[in-house]
């Protein structure tokens, strides 16, 4: 009987650090696989082009699984996450946040960004059409980083109250930096230098989160 109730127990153990470790690679391998078509994409320029025109043309459907797995993922750390943190502040709403922000991904990968600006290839230079689906593919993902910088603020608040300054200090930055960058390419490209400030918003949230995750499984374990 005993020896029963232990392996009962080691059951949902694992399956807590397997959630964790979803995103622990769910960042490293966005970037990884993002950042290869970027540099490799014919007619794709990082300082005008966000990451979202991979997802079109005949190579496209590499940057569609991408968001598709990068999503269930992050979806997969928010429920683990949801545990960590019960009891205490932040236990709902940073996961709800976190899910809120993988739901987004999904969203952006059902919908296509319109293509424009030269991309793909052979693309007449400009802003584009504007489509539904190009119009759903920018609300449903900018309401998932609105979600994500939220998710944030929430979890510094979590580690303020539990001693952790260093951790709240981080994760403040990360979504004032992350929030900041996508509020600069939403301008329009207005802002000189905004899609690659907005790279470095998306490199630094991934970071953090990976990093949150290997927290949480240290603690875990």
């Amino acid at each position: 009987m005993a020896q029963q109730l232990t392996h009962t127990a080691v059951r949902p153990a694992s399956a807590h650090r397997l959630l964790l470790g979803s995103g622990v690679v769910a960042g490293p391998v966005y970037v990884t696989v993002a950042l290869a078509q970027a540099l490799t994409r014919e007619g794709f320029d990082l300082a005008r082009h966000p990451w979202s025109f991979l997802a079109i043309g005949d190579l496209g459907w590499i940057q569609t699984a991408n968001f598709i797995l990068t999503a269930l993922a992050t979806i997969a750390f928010a429920a683990g996450l949801r545990r960590s943190l019960s009891p205490g502040r932040g236990a709902r709403w940073a996961p709800l946040l976190l899910g809120a922000f993988g739901a987004g991904m999904l969203g952006a990968a059902a919908f296509p960004a319109d293509p424009a600006m030269g991309f793909p290839a052979g693309t007449p230079e400009g802003p584009g059409a504007i489509t539904l689906a190009g119009t759903l593919h920018m609300a449903l993902g900018g309401v998932g980083f609105l979600c994500v910088s939220a998710a944030c603020y929430v979890i510094a608040s979590r580690f303020s109250r539990t001693g952790g300054k260093g951790w709240a200090v981080y994760s403040r930055v990360t979504g004032t930096l992350f929030l900041g960058s996508f509020m600069g390419i939403a301008s329009g490209g207005v802002i000189p230098g905004a899609n690659l400030a907005f790279v470095a918003g998306i490199v630094a949230l991934w970071t953090w989160m990976s990093l949150l995750s290997l927290r949480l499984l240290r603690d875990a374990a």
